[in-house]
């Protein structure tokens, strides 16, 4: 059975919804603030339906808690409807924005939308990937912190793209040196080693949370776990 959570602080909405879900076959489970919504993460979800205006921690800021430790859809709900809002709430890791009054019906069209959605990217691989406040959108060769995104060049983000595919993975710099540069290209594994470096330093002007790029003594690189 499909797992949805739904939070927000209004318990007359969460039940009208909640009522609903249930009726189509849904198990829902309820939150009404942020605590008790990464408690119940551990009941993992297939899809979240969450409010952007709570008291204390909003909406946007539980998203971004819980896309260090869940990948499902998170269709965001709120009165604010303006652009800003909206593309804030899809670049923190929002699939969805449903600006209030809403219909049910909308709701649930746009929560089986984003369940097929999954049954295909299952099949697939990623598209987007997390770590902690990172984000990488692999088909938009593009790497955002907190929002802000990094400017990386095409070998840099491929090599990013590389190490982070595998995370916890060692890669020797010869095979990264192959996989992204090619056996026929001019040059050697130090290049690898230079950008790294690059890599790094950009990183670290956005003061991230972590390097993410691990250097094995004598082995190679790995892309850090989260």
């Amino acid at each position: 059975m499909t797992k949805v959570l739904i939070v927000d602080d209004e318990q007359d909405i969460v039940s009208f919804m909640k009522d609903f879900l249930q009726d189509h076959g849904y198990d829902v489970l309820a939150a009404y603030n942020s605590k008790e919504a990464l408690q119940l993460l551990k009941g993992e979800p297939d899809i979240i339906i969450l409010d952007v205006m709570m008291p204390g921690m909003d909406g946007f800021e539980l998203c971004e808690m819980i896309r260090e430790h869940i990948d499902c859809p998170i269709i965001f709900l709120s009165a604010r409807g303006s652009e800003e809002d909206r593309i804030k709430g899809l670049l923190i890791g929002g699939d969805d924005y449903l600006v209030k009054p809403f219909s049910m019906k909308e709701l649930h069209a746009r929560i089986m939308a984003h369940l097929r959605h999954e049954q295909r990217k299952a099949k697939k691989p990623a598209k987007r990937l997390y770590f902690g406040h990172l984000m990488i959108d692999l088909d938009g060769y593009a790497v955002f912190y907190q929002n802000k995104q990094i400017a990386f060049t095409t070998k840099e983000f491929e090599l990013i793209k590389l190490l982070a595919l595998h995370a916890g993975q060692v890669f020797s710099r010869e095979q990264i040196y192959e996989k992204i540069w090619g056996y026929d290209a001019e040059g050697d594994a130090s290049t690898v080693t230079e950008h790294i470096k690059k890599i790094r330093a950009k990183l670290a002007d956005f003061n991230t949370e972590s390097s993410y790029i691990a250097t094995v003594w004598g082995v190679g690189y790995k892309w850090e776990k989260q």
